[in-house]
């Protein structure tokens, strides 16, 4: 049995450890999504995310086995599981639809009204009592996303070819839905977290996903490789893709098994900087000062909600 001082610095590296896990989830998302915009533009958003669960299944599978775990998810944990993929499929579906007529910084921005909604959907559902640091933290994050919002959409003068790749409004429209489902899932992550392993979520997700997108294959799917993209380069995506959302959704869930949802919501914004990075790497869309300007008060939000978790 571990000493009273090392007990109590479990406890506090606790926390640490869980927002560390989410910020690298953060990292593996905003990978995630630059390998299946590419995709997704190639054969449409259903076929893509079809595709990628297949994938995404077999390699969960493989992490689920070697985990030891070996029975079935059943009652509450299965209800969860249900309603948690179900909500997954249309957020992915309204995203993904939008990101491939977005630029990335700008969709990422525009999902970042979901962890606002959340901090209070975790107030509710999961009685979290929602503290000062935490609401001054989203304040600052969300006005970090305002400014660059403004760059993007012609609200301030941006310069240096900020106004690259404005956004449809059809795009802005299905990333707002999406956001809505997201913040949704990111409270019963949080419940999931804490009654099952990330095994198995990371399995039954990729499962559930793949159910839904494989009912609507016969209408809008599609093979990588058809289109623009070679099929080694489609299928490459598409596996690196998987690969990332397994080891993403791993970390997340590990997080949200040790920490609460206003701890770990505002590191969301995070995802933000790994996006305008991302989407200038790839697909060459232009960082302009208020993108950098507004990654800077999102740093400043994380950093205050990293602060006051280690006091």
């Amino acid at each position: 049995m571990a000493s009273g001082p090392l007990s109590s610095t479990a406890v506090t590296a606790a926390p640490l450890a869980a927002m560390a896990a989410c910020a690298g989830g953060m990292l593996f998302f905003g990978a995630m999504d630059t390998a299946m915009k590419a995709v997704t533009i190639d054969i449409g958003v259903v076929a893509a995310l079809f595709w990628r669960c297949m994938i995404g299944s077999l390699m969960a599978l493989v992490v689920f086995l070697a985990s030891g775990r070996r029975a079935l998810p059943r009652g509450a944990a299965l209800r969860l599981h249900l309603l948690r993929g179900t909500v997954v499929a249309g957020m992915a579906v309204l995203f993904f639809w939008g990101l491939a007529r977005t630029p990335m910084a700008e969709t990422i921005a525009i999902t970042f009204i979901a962890p606002i909604i959340a901090l209070f959907l975790a107030a509710v559902v999961l009685k979290e009592r929602i503290g000062k640091g935490a609401m001054m933290a989203s304040a600052l994050g969300l006005a970090g996303v305002a400014i660059i919002a403004g760059g993007r959409l012609s609200w301030l003068g941006g310069g240096g070819g900020e106004q690259q790749g404005v956004a449809q409004w059809p795009g802005i429209a299905a990333i707002t839905g999406s956001a809505v489902l997201y913040a949704w899932n990111l409270v019963l992550q949080r419940q999931q977290a804490q009654v099952t392993s990330p095994q198995e979520i990371v399995l039954v997700q990729n499962l559930i996903i793949g159910f839904w997108m494989g009912l609507a294959m016969p209408f809008a799917g599609g093979m990588p490789g058809d289109q623009v993209l070679s099929a080694p380069l489609a299928w490459g995506l598409l596996a690196l893709a998987a690969m990332l959302a397994i080891v993403s959704l791993l970390l997340l869930s590990f997080a949200y098994a040790r920490a609460e949802a206003q701890a770990l919501v505002p590191l969301e914004y995070s995802m933000f900087i790994w996006a305008a990075l991302f989407g200038w790497l790839v697909f060459d869309e232009t960082i302009g000062w208020t993108t950098l300007a507004g990654a800077a008060l999102i740093v400043a939000g994380c950093w205050l909600v990293a602060r006051q978790s280690r006091a």
